[in-house]
């Protein structure tokens, strides 16, 4: 059994749920080893595999003037030092096909943007890595699309797949998560997770000094929709943690303050544990829908 697909059964496998969490973008060196440092520390302490996330390039900004971080080359070369440092798999996205051999000599996993997850090539390319690769599906899309999404990579000889959540365009400017998702998406036939932090952001709302937009967000809303979650019974908790949310450059307003992790993934593994809620899908439920 090669590296990915022991890390994706043993993903698939955890109880209640495994974590993907980290800043939303490299900042710098120093702040990706903080971060890496302190959430490892959490998840360890309360028995949740973690793969640590953190974006080096943030291409789809809503403002031309929006921080992106350090870039594809540099970016790279920190998040193989925090993997190697802290031994922890790592998780980040891919925004273009040439991108992803380079980011698959360093990723554990591939993520595939929301925007970006009906793009064949760029699915063939994540595939053909060899990674695992996780596909949020887009705001604009209905649960169904992951289906389809997830068969573009296993027609590219890549079984290792998961599909993410992260909200319904609705209205301008708004998100909602529909909790019928998490069930619906399970007929990808793969893990299905929730991404509990994007899933409430306020695309282009939020007003920046001297012009321009921002995505705003409702960061107080994250533990509901955390519940949720875990409630309804997903493999995995995809959240963006951050121990300065006012002042991270990109996306503060929906990042999880890290001094608050530690509290709220107790909660969510209690939830988890008492409802159930993943054992419910290894049941034929057949017979009760008649």
């Amino acid at each position: 059994m090669d590296a990915s697909t022991a890390l994706f059964n043993q993903l698939k496998n955890a109880d209640p749920f495994f974590l993907m969490a980290g800043p939303n973008v490299i900042e710098s060196e120093e702040h990706v080893f903080y971060m890496a440092k302190h959430i490892k520390a959490i998840a360890a302490k309360l028995g949740l595999p973690l793969v640590f996330k953190s974006s080096f390039d943030k291409a789809n900004r809503t403002s031309s003037k929006s921080f992106r971080g350090p870039g594809l080359s540099q970016g790279l070369k920190i998040l193989e030092k925090v993997k190697v440092a802290y031994d922890i798999p790592i998780i980040t996205d891919v925004h273009e096909t040439i991108q992803c051999e380079a980011v698959g000599q360093v990723a554990d996993i591939i993520q595939i943007p929301a925007f970006l997850c009906r793009q064949t090539d760029l699915l063939v390319a994540a595939a053909q890595t060899g990674k695992i690769i996780n596909i949020k599906k887009g705001q604009f899309c209905a649960p169904s699309v992951m289906l389809n999404s997830a068969e573009k990579v296993r027609l590219a000889g890549n079984q290792n797949i998961m599909v993410c959540e992260r909200g319904t365009m609705f209205g301008y400017n708004d998100l909602i998560v529909d909790p019928r998702n998490l069930e619906w998406m399970r007929e990808a036939n793969c893990p299905v997770v929730a991404d509990v932090t994007h899933s409430l952001q306020q695309p282009a709302g939020k007003k920046l000094e001297g012009g321009g937009v921002a995505s705003g967000g409702l960061r107080e809303l994250i533990p509901c929709i955390a519940r949720t979650a875990v409630a309804v019974g997903v493999d995995g908790i995809f959240m963006e943690v951050h121990n300065d949310p006012l002042n991270a450059p990109v996306d503060g307003p929906t990042q999880w303050p890290l001094r608050h992790l530690e509290e709220l993934l107790e909660e969510l593994i209690s939830i988890a544990n008492a409802s159930k809620g993943k054992q419910q899908f290894k049941i034929d439920l057949t017979p009760f829908l008649d």
